[in-house]
This record gives structure tokens, sequence and C-alpha cells, in this order.
């Protein structure tokens, strides 16, 4: 198995799982359709770099830090609602 490579899937799936999970709950699925495009180019490498056991262990690897993540510090510190945003200055 190649460290490297597990490394580097590893990074790439965190992110977009991370962007997902912090995105608000109304935009999520918007947020959703716009990481497939990520998540299918992973794919597209792993069947081109033929790395499917490095690609399982890395999905494993980032939902774990993703769940990690939730359960440490976005439980308690849930995403805002674009809604309660107020901007100071305009007398609208």
């Amino acid at each position: 198995m190649d460290t490297g490579i597990l490394l580097l899937l590893t990074v790439l799936l965190s992110i977009p799982l991370f962007i997902i999970q912090r995105s608000e709950s109304k935009r999520r699925f918007i947020v959703f359709l716009f990481a497939l495009v990520p998540f299918e180019l992973i794919r597209r490498y792993v069947w081109y770099r033929d790395v499917h056991s490095e690609a399982v262990a890395a999905v494993i690897i980032a939902l774990v830090i993703n769940f990690l993540f939730w359960a440490m510090i976005g439980r308690y510190n849930p995403v805002g609602s674009s809604d309660r945003i107020k901007v100071y200055g305009l007398n609208d």
C-alpha cells in the first residue's frame, strides 16, 4: 500500500466531506451536487492508477476524521443560518 497516495486521497476526500458537513442545512443538497465533481475526478484517478485498496482505506479514514471533527467541534458549534446575518450600517 502506497502511503503517499493514501495520504493524498484522504486529504482530497476529506475536504469535500468537510464542506458538505459545514454547509447551511438549506443549501446542503446543492453543495453536495457540486461536491460530486471532485468525487468523480477522484474515482477516475483511482481507476486509472489502479489504487483501489488505498481508495477504500482513504474513504474510511476521511469518514472517521470528519466524524471526529463533528463529534468534537461541529456538534457544539452548529452551522448558522443565513437568515440571521445582519449587516450594520444599512438603513433599509
